[in-house]
């Protein structure tokens, strides 16, 4: 069962320990010796990014980690948080980039925790992953060779959980209420308040009428998978493989951020991920059509599914500027991590709306068909 919770965006509960408390926990729980710790940005969890010496076995692994602290709401949803580190796991065997788990000295994949202050007894389910090598797609220069491979990521990765991932968990990644998850953008009418009264909230009101109208009554025509949810430009490590400074050229060497996996579509898959792209490119409107033409060639979408494209995409814009404005109102004090995507992401979907879905659609189609007419190098 999904938590009534999932339809808050956010609620005080993000975890906030110190990093003394983080040290002794990794040795507590995990039995490693921190040596150099250092916090990383998050949205509703707290991770680290953690060094440790004096491992006894030097079999066992890597000696970088991510220490992942899961808010306090997540942390009540166990099989919810062992579905999607089991699909991590599933992933990694199957060739994918994603982080592992490191094993508690109990031998679990995960332990919940007491810790932070303030009154009651809060308790966190805590991990420790495998630090993957790499620098986010958000800080590199982008080019039409990553866009495409993203999509091809997006289609393959959603494809094998979807075909061959099975766990007894896995029914908790029925989350209906997840304000995520993209059927849910008409949700977001209850939130658009944080926007205060301007031509942003006009259009985004548009979006969720059109979302009601348009692609709600469409959901029971398009294919149905798991979702891995947030394939953003944050959330994607890239490595160079070419050694041209003049046109690098990167494979994808990381998949980050599980925690909004759920049951949805194949097409919302490349919807996100479109529109994060859109994000990292100085010619946004153009994206698509490469991501779109990587995703195809794994999985060509349906009549009914491209046809719901333009508007998926925008309501993801939607869902990430509406709920980072109403995070931002309960965490001042991280803003500048949540209005990460608000920087350009209010004018890349005030354009989209001005240049029109029949003419953006057709640039993103006839992109798509030139790949399929001239396949990439």
């Amino acid at each position: 069962m999904s938590s009534e919770n999932d339809c808050q965006p956010q609620t005080v509960t993000k975890p906030a320990l110190a990093e003394k408390e983080v040290t002794e926990l990794v040795d507590r729980v995990f039995g490693l010796k921190v040596s150099w710790i250092r916090p990383l940005p998050s949205y509703d969890d707290q991770n680290f990014h953690v060094r440790v010496s004096g491992k006894k076995d030097a079999a066992e692994g890597a000696d970088e980690y991510v220490l992942k602290i899961t808010n306090l709401e997540d942390s009540q949803e166990p099989d919810l948080i062992e579905a999607q580190t089991r699909a991590m796991m599933f992933l990694s065997a199957e060739g994918f980039p994603s982080p592992t788990p490191r094993l508690t000295k109990d031998g679990n994949i995960m332990s919940l925790e007491s810790g932070g202050t303030g009154p009651g007894n809060k308790k966190y389910m805590v991990r420790l992953l495998t630090y993957l090598p790499g620098t986010p797609v958000a800080k590199i220069a982008t080019n039409t060779e990553i866009f495409y491979e993203i999509g091809k990521l997006a289609a393959s990765l959603d494809k094998v959980l979807s075909e061959k991932f099975h766990h007894p968990s896995l029914k908790s990644l029925h989350r209906g209420q997840f304000i995520w998850n993209l059927a849910n953008v008409p949700l977001l009418d209850q939130y658009v308040y944080a926007l205060g009264q301007n031509k942003y909230r006009e259009i985004v009101e548009q979006v969720i009428e059109q979302f009601k109208g348009k692609v709600i009554p469409q959901l029971s025509s398009f294919r149905a998978c798991i979702n891995h949810g947030d394939l953003n430009d944050h959330n994607i490590l890239v490595e160079s493989c070419s050694a041209s400074l003049g046109n690098p050229q990167y494979r994808v060497s990381g998949i980050l951020d599980f925690s909004d996996m759920s049951y949805g579509y194949y097409v919302f898959e490349v919807a996100i991920a479109i529109m994060y792209m859109m994000i990292e490119s100085p010619d946004p409107l153009s994206v698509g059509g490469h991501v779109l033409a990587g995703f195809e060639s794994v999985l060509p979408l349906t009549e009914e599914e491209r046809s719901a494209l333009f508007l998926l995409v925008s309501g993801r814009f939607s869902q990430s500027l509406v709920i980072a404005a109403h995070t931002a109102l309960l965490y001042p004090e991280n803003k500048d991590y949540l209005m990460i995507t608000a920087k350009t992401g209010w004018k890349h979907l005030v354009k989209m709306f001005e240049v029109g879905p029949e003419a953006v659609e057709k640039t993103w189609f006839e992109t798509a068909e030139a790949y399929r007419n001239h396949a990439p190098a």
